[in-house]
C-alpha cells in the first residue's frame, strides 16, 4: 500500500488499518470519515438494509465519534428485481439512520448482477479524544459488547436451517446501533477500541495488538455466543470469509488442544454490525461493564493486552 501524503492535519490515515479516516478542520474540530457496503444477509429487504446502515455507523461509533450524516451507496439489478424490493431496502437504511439521529442527504446508485448496500458516513469528534485501533497497553482488559456468530448464524438463514431462535437473536444484535456502547465508552479511560466486523474477534484483535506492539490473551470461555452458533458451526455452517479468517490467524494464534473446533471457528467468525471491541485499564473495566449495562448493553471482559510479540494471540 502506498504510503500517504504527509499532512499534519490528517489525524487517522492508511497506516494503521483503523476503522475510519480522521481529518482536523480546526484544534477542536476533526471530520471522521468511512463507508461500508455488502451483499444481503437476510431475506428480508428491510431488515437487511438497516442491518447495512448500523454497520456502517459502526465505524464512527468505534472512533468515539458522532454521525453527522450519510449518503447511501447501493448496486441493485434493476432488470431482475422488482423496484419495490430497493425501496424497502432504502426504508430500511434510513429508518436506522434517523435512529441514529441524523439524515441520509443522497447517494449514488449503479445496475449491478446481485444487490449491495451501505453507507458512506460522516462525523466528527474533538482530536483530543479519537479511540484509535491502537494505543493499547499491557494489563488492559478487553470488553466486548455483542456476543459472536452473526456470520455462521446468516449462513444458515441462506441454507434455510437456522432455528427460528438462533435467527431472531443474530438479527436483533445486527440491528443494534453502537451507539450506547461508544457512549458508555467515553465515560471511562479508553486506550484503543474497534469494532468486530469482517476479520472476526481475533482478526480485529490481532491489528489492534499489533498497532499497539503488544500481544494479547483471550480466554475462550469468557467469548459470548448467539443461541445455537457452535451447533451450526459444527454442522459445517461457516462463511467462506470465516475460513479465510482462520486461515489467517493459524500463524498468528495459539489455540489450546482441548478447544472444540466449532469454538474455534466462531472466535474467526466473519461478524456483521458486531460489538466494539474496547480496551480499558484493568482499573476501569468495572466501571465500563456498569457504564454499558446502564445503558441496556451486555458487557463481556473476554481478556487482556499483554506483553509480548505485536499482534501475537494466546487462547486459553
Amino acid at each position: 500500500m502506498p504510503k500517504a501524503l504527509e499532512n499534519p492535519d490528517v489525524l487517522v490515515g492508511l497506516e494503521t488499518g483503523d476503522d475510519a479516516a480522521v481529518y482536523r478542520l480546526r484544534p477542536d474540530l476533526a471530520l471522521v470519515v468511512t463507508t461500508d457496503f455488502f451483499t444481503p444477509v437476510v431475506d428480508d429487504a428491510y431488515t437487511f438494509g438497516a442491518i447495512a446502515a448500523a454497520n456502517a455507523l459502526s465505524d464512527i461509533y468505534a472512533m468515539g465519534a458522532k454521525p453527522l450524516m450519510a449518503v447511501n451507496l447501493v448496486a441493485f439489478p434493476i432488470k431482475e428485481l422488482p423496484a419495490s424490493v430497493l425501496a424497502e431496502i432504502l426504508r430500511g437504511g434510513l429508518e436506522k439512520v434517523r435512529e441514529a439521529g441524523i439524515d441520509i442527504l443522497g447517494g449514488h446508485s449503479i445496475d449491478d448482477h446481485e444487490p449491495k448496500y451501505g453507507l458512506a458516513v460522516i462525523g466528527t469528534v474533538h482530536p483530543d479524544r479519537i479511540v484509535r485501533n491502537r494505543g493499547g497497553r499491557p494489563g488492559d482488559r478487553l470488553v466486548l459488547t455483542k456476543p459472536l456468530g452473526t456470520g455462521v448464524i446468516a449462513t444458515a438463514i441462506k441454507h434455510q436451517v437456522a432455528p427460528e431462535a438462533s435467527a431472531k437473536a443474530a438479527i436483533n444484535g445486527m440491528l443494534r446501533l453502537n451507539r450506547d456502547a461508544a457512549d458508555a465508552m467515553a465515560t471511562v479511560d479508553v486506550h484503543a477500541a474497534t469494532d468486530i466486523t469482517g476479520f472476526g474477534l481475533l482478526g480485529h484483535l490481532h491489528y489492534l495488538a499489533r498497532g499497539s506492539r503488544v500481544a494479547a490473551r483471550v480466554e475462550a470461555a469468557a467469548v459470548p455466543l448467539l443461541e445455537g452458533a457452535e451447533i451450526l458451526a459444527d454442522a459445517g455452517e461457516v462463511p467462506g470469509g470465516t475460513r479465510s479468517n482462520e486461515r489467517f490467524l493459524a500463524s498468528r494464534v495459539r489455540w489450546p488442544a482441548a478447544l472444540p473446533a466449532a469454538r474455534q471457528t466462531l472466535l474467526c467468525d466473519a461478524q456483521t454490525s458486531g460489538g466494539l471491541l474496547i480496551a480499558t485499564p484493568g482499573k476501569d473495566a468495572d466501571r465500563l461493564l456498569e457504564a454499558l449495562r446502564g445503558r441496556g448493553v451486555p458487557g463481556f471482559v473476554v481478556g487482556e493486552l499483554v506483553e509480548g510479540q505485536p499482534g501475537a494471540i494466546v487462547v486459553v
